[in-house]
């Protein structure tokens, strides 16, 4: 999607670091496949980088003095992260509420470089994007998105950008319902929590891309984004499908075994991304009572 020109953000709402002496984690295939499991937001805690005396460490370093507008949004990766967190916000202030019955808070987003410590352990960009419960906070090393499209097969689009920050946005949402706490997160198959966690997320990404258009800047009086074109659907759509658990393992060499999925198909995650962004309620990403997914 686009960001009007002259639309302002809060550029100090999105914390920027760049970390320390954090020990890589994984490699080939298995970088591969613990990149896409902590994607996907689930609780990091049992992952930890650095051996004795060797933290990752995390300092801050210049934060976004050139993200002044739309228009910087557009041209820069980590402007339209800012810029996407401030839409984000702003419809889920309303949403939440409405909705659900629940006052929107505001997670943490923190864009880092190399590793950061978080309130779930401290991790290494090697990770990808994730959602830590335990400090309510997302975190993205933006390097990801070329990751997304040379090891996923996924354009680097920037809406396929944006739909990663809001899958783990809805992540956030499903914290403040109470949801993360209460499911079995420890199942897998097709059926199971985990991937109805997913799946549910993915619903609310679609959800948000589908009313971007209509989240006015409160600064400006203008909408944040213009309506996405089927083009730029399309592009999310494809990262969606692109770390369905059935593309990971015949990308791995692997038999798809769906009782081993954790995440779901990639035709599970567009379809429920599908449903968010057609029906447009929160109602329409209820996950747990479906049957069959």
């Amino acid at each position: 999607m686009t960001f009007n020109d002259d639309v302002r953000a809060d550029t100090g709402r999105v914390r920027r670091s760049r970390g320390g002496r954090g020990a890589a984690i994984g490699g080939g295939a298995g970088l591969v496949a613990l990149l896409v499991y902590l994607f996907t937001g689930v609780d990091i805690s049992g992952l930890t980088v650095g051996g004795p005396g060797e933290p990752a460490t995390s300092g801050a370093v210049d934060g976004f003095a050139h993200c002044q507008s739309g228009a910087d949004a557009n041209r820069y990766t980590d402007c339209r992260m800012v810029y996407t967190a401030d839409a984000l916000d702003e419809y889920w202030a309303t949403t939440l509420p409405e909705q659900a019955g629940i006052d929107y808070q505001l997670p943490g987003f923190e864009i880092f470089e190399q590793s950061v410590p978080t309130g779930c352990g401290s991790a290494t960009s090697a990770v990808g994007p994730f959602y830590c419960p335990a400090d309510a906070s997302v975190y993205l090393d933006i390097a990801f998105f070329d990751q997304l499209e040379t090891q996923l097969g996924a354009e680097n689009a920037p809406l396929a950008q944006m739909y990663v920050v809001a899958h783990e946005w809805g992540h956030h949402i499903q914290n403040q319902q109470g949801t993360m706490a209460t499911i079995d997160r420890q199942g897998t198959g097709p059926e199971s929590d985990g991937v109805r966690l997913e799946l549910q997320a993915d619903c609310y990404a679609g959800l948000w891309v589908g009313r971007a258009a209509t989240v006015v800047d409160p600064d400006s009086g203008q909408t944040f984004i213009q309506p996405p074109t089927p083009a730029q659907v399309q592009d999310a759509l494809d990262a969606a499908a692109a770390v369905g658990d059935d593309r990971i393992q015949a990308g791995a060499g692997q038999q798809v075994n769906p009782e081993a999925w954790t995440h779901g198909s990639a035709e599970q995650r567009s379809r429920w991304f599908t449903a968010g962004y057609e029906q447009g309620t929160m109602a329409a990403c209820d996950t747990f009572a479906a049957s069959p997914l």
